[in-house]
């Protein structure tokens, strides 16, 4: 566990030539250490790059506050967006990362957070897989996400994130040129096996077209 680069984090080295680097992003709650199962079975070779919000919610780590559930503070989720794709490039070069293969995979609050980077920074991940995610803020200007792969997977019985959020998410990035796979599962706003599944298929897919 480091933490310098900006945030605490744990790095864990890719393990197969040309594999890609997964940026674990958690949920509220959650910390360095909570998606990196996730992110094994998603892809046993890949490098591993989790942070730990630095936002805390009555002792939650975050990665942005929220006014209410499902209101976020939209200049802080813009701060803290800044703050984090500093830590990723900072990252890229400490650890020599190739950013043509560096996927977001974000739960939640992490997954909003993953969303908000794409919206952002267009250039800086190379796709994302995002699980349980909602609009995080309406973009001025349309940012340019020709190609890039999102897997969007959501919950139809989901208590916190409506149906029609997600599908202005999907939207947006397709919007933007985005190439967007929505998955719907019948379940809340847990994970459940079926979409690590089938994320994991997507990103053996996606890496090997990149290839």
């Amino acid at each position: 566990m480091a933490n310098d680069l900006g945030f605490t984090h744990r790095f864990i080295p890719a393990t197969g030539e040309g594999a890609p680097t997964l940026l674990l992003l958690h949920g509220t709650g959650g910390d360095e250490n909570d998606l990196l199962p996730v992110g094994r079975m998603l892809d046993e070779r890949a490098a591993l790059l989790s942070p730990r919000g630095k936002v805390l919610e009555h002792g939650m780590p975050r990665f942005f506050r929220r006014l209410a559930e499902g209101v976020f503070d939209e200049e802080d989720l813009r701060n803290r967006t800044d703050e984090l794709a500093e830590f990723v490039e900072a990252s890229v070069n400490e650890y020599g990362l190739d950013p043509k293969k560096l996927f977001a995979v974000g739960f939640s609050n992490g997954a909003n957070i993953a969303a908000s980077l794409l919206l952002t920074y267009p250039r800086l991940l190379a796709g994302a897989i995002l699980l349980r995610a909602m609009t995080p803020f309406e973009p001025e200007a349309t940012p340019d996400l020709s190609g890039t792969p999102v897997y969007l997977a959501a919950g139809r019985s989901d208590q916190m994130v409506p149906p029609e959020n997600t599908e202005r998410l999907a939207g947006l990035l397709q919007e933007a040129g985005a190439d967007v796979t929505l998955d719907w599962q019948p379940g809340g706003h847990g994970i459940g096996p079926a979409e690590i599944q089938a994320a994991q298929d997507w990103l053996s897919n996606t890496v090997a077209r990149m290839s």
